[in-house]
């Protein structure tokens, strides 16, 4: 059965695009074939996924993209039924290189234009090159860029009508409210997209976005350790003795309870509290569970049990970041 996505599904933005509520994340560390984002955004389409995130730094632009047009050359969606986000990578944010860095990928894509650029993260990188630029002693290679600036530079691709909808990712409170106090602002972010599960809320920042009419959306939503996102390539991977997010009691008692599985639970956690989230796996039975989250509630009581078992646990921290002033991860949110 396709789960299609009827308007209490979609979520509706500053700018006055709908964004799906649920969206299929295609991020992979490098030891997994680029070919498995192909196969597995097909099968995300034909399960009814119209929501599909996909990075610059992901390398994959090019098979997501054929899996996209291939699932419109036979029929299962029209293009206008997808929303397509792609990012912008910390070596292109000066501003003349952000237009570039997005025709791109839409050049690998193949595609006129995404539904939603983002920047990737908000420190900036020496330009040049599609990989992290690295110092002889293996330390990322900093470049220091106005945000501001930057963000000048997305506006001019949503007027271009190359990107529909602009956002961030990655920001703290601190840094959305930059963009927001800019002189001469055209465009709000349309959201924030952080690393967000019951281990790592983000409920303080999820207020403050509300009320600027911003909205969260949630990677690492399932954190499973193999789908960290591509910081962690340069970040202190997962530790190992950190505790397994969908092993945790509460969350198993409640898959019993509501007959799903834990991943549904986190999953429609994130739903019901107004978070977009991405559900992110290359396995065909479980991206087909993924999607079954729109036919069931969880009570005040169960979102309570949840919220409780917040512990500020980030397992994302992109610390080779960490000493450039635009780290995000100092300040509390």
């Amino acid at each position: 059965m396709k789960a299609m996505y009827p308007d209490l599904q979609r979520v509706a933005l500053n700018d006055g695009q709908f964004m799906p509520a649920l969206g299929f994340g295609t991020y992979a560390s490098d030891e997994i074939p680029k070919s498995k984002a192909l196969e597995a955004t097909k099968i995300a389409l034909d399960a009814g996924f119209r929501h599909i995130d996909s990075a610059y730094m992901y390398k994959n632009e090019e098979e997501v993209g054929q899996a996209i047009r291939s699932k419109i050359a036979d029929g299962t969606v029209k293009r206008e039924d997808i929303f397509y986000t792609s990012k912008l990578a910390s070596m292109f944010h000066r501003p003349e290189l952000v237009r570039p860095s997005l025709e791109e990928s839409l050049k690998k894509l193949q595609l006129d234009y995404v539904d939603l650029y983002i920047i990737h993260f908000p420190a900036a990188l020496k330009p040049g090159g599609d990989s992290f630029p690295i110092d002889e002693h293996g330390k990322l290679i900093f470049d220091m860029v106005n945000l501001c600036d930057t963000w000048e530079a997305m506006e001019k691709c949503k007027d271009a009508g190359l990107a529909k909808s602009i956002g961030v990712s990655n920001f703290n409170r601190r840094q959305l409210e930059m963009i927001l106090n800019k002189p001469g602002l055209k465009y709000k972010p349309v959201c924030n997209q952080v690393e967000c599960h019951p281990y790592l809320n983000q409920s303080k920042l999820l207020d403050f976005c509300k009320s600027k009419d911003i909205v969260v959306v949630a990677y690492s939503a399932l954190v499973n350790e193999k789908s960290m996102l591509c910081f962690s390539t340069f970040s202190s991977r997962v530790d190992q003795s950190s505790p397994v997010l969908l092993d945790d009691p509460v969350i198993s008692s409640l898959a019993e309870k509501h007959k799903r599985t834990p991943a549904q639970i986190a999953l429609r956690y994130q739903l019901q509290r107004g978070v977009v989230v991405l559900a992110k796996s290359f396995n065909e039975k479980r991206i087909k569970e993924n999607i079954q989250v729109f036919d069931f509630q969880l009570s005040s009581e169960d979102m309570k049990a949840l919220d409780g078992l917040n512990r500020n646990l980030r397992y994302t921290t992109a610390d080779i970041f960490a000493g450039h002033p635009n780290y995000p991860f100092s300040d509390e949110y």
